[in-house]
């Protein structure tokens, strides 16, 4: 039985500890927040709550890799050759990867990109209580708040643009999983845009599907792969930087990305990237602590570079 929590010595431990996700052999999270405590006394570290991949054992299957991300597809976007696969077919929610659509329906609908929009209250969120930047009252553009949520996964920004579709929050939502059933994701389920909802759901082999797509857009392309964007609010100036670090290493062509994270979905990243001269579409989901993600991707490129005809794996 996994302890609600306990104390440790060393702070710094304590955090590295929370910070590599401290998976157990049974796949669940020990560790996953470490209390602030008065000068002296223990530092106390909560237990977390699984992710969904965690409860099923996913993180029990073993690699040739040694992937921490529950599951992992890595495919060629010209040939469709699957080179890595890892629980591909396991439907897990997937958190801030659902903005990938919701910009995929902004974007090919061509609304006006400089319509001004107001964050209103209905765009705070609910379900997690997560916090925003954009406080109720804001007005930015269309166009600033899907540079947003693309880039830096600003949630208040993707549910305002959900909100404001013509005809409302409802026919958004239907529109997404419209879209997603003429993709052919089978697997795919949305209730809302942001991802916040552990309800919107799907598969390694949807979203790649979903990446191929949403790839094809240069909008897409453009504003989820930018490092970095600023918005006037009032009289100040906001920057927000893009939640994938991977963006500004050189050593990476990447050509669209999204992360995405909650508890019941675990660390996510889906890229489009092109590793020693060949297309591929990667799919990271569940993976447990928060830096895991960009090392499972960063162990994908190694791999395909140091093995120029990437034999399947998985």
């Amino acid at each position: 039985m996994v302890p609600t929590a306990f104390a440790a010595t060393s702070k710094s431990a304590a955090i590295k500890a929370a910070k590599a996700g401290a998976v157990n052999k049974r796949g669940t999270t020990r560790i996953v927040a470490v209390l602030k405590r008065k000068r002296g006394a223990p530092v106390v570290i909560v237990a977390a709550k699984p992710s969904f991949g965690q409860i099923a054992g996913l993180h029990l299957k073993h690699d040739t890799l040694d992937l921490k991300s529950s599951v992992a597809l890595v495919i060629d976007q010209e040939t469709r050759e699957v080179l890595f696969s890892k629980n591909e077919q396991a439907v897990l929610p997937i958190a801030s990867l659902t903005k990938l659509m919701t910009g995929l329906i902004i974007s090919e609908a061509k609304l006006p990109t400089n319509e001004m929009i107001v964050i209103s209250q209905d765009d705070v969120d609910t379900e997690k209580g997560s916090r925003s930047r954009l406080k109720v009252g804001t007005e930015l553009s269309r166009g600033e708040l899907m540079h947003l949520a693309l880039m830096s996964s600003e949630n208040r920004a993707a549910h305002a643009l959900g909100r404001t579709y013509p005809g409302g929050l409802a026919t958004f939502v239907g529109l997404m999983n419209q879209k997603a059933h003429a993709l052919g994701m089978n697997d795919t389920n949305y209730v809302e845009p942001t991802g916040l909802s552990s309800k919107n759901q799907s598969s390694a082999q949807d979203l790649a599907r979903l990446v191929n797509v949403a790839y094809g857009d240069p909008t897409m392309r453009e504003l989820s792969t930018s490092p970095r964007y600023e918005v006037e609010v009032g009289n100040r100036t906001l920057q927000f930087n893009n939640t994938n670090r991977l963006v500004n290493n050189p050593a990476w062509q990447i050509g669209l990305q999204k992360t995405g994270y909650i508890s019941e979905a675990g660390r996510c990243l889906v890229m489009q990237a092109t590793i020693a001269g060949r297309k591929l579409i990667m799919v990271f989901l569940d993976s447990a602590g928060t830096l895991t993600r960009i090392a499972d991707a960063e162990r994908v490129r190694r791999w395909v570079e140091s093995v120029p005809a990437a034999k399947p794996l998985g």
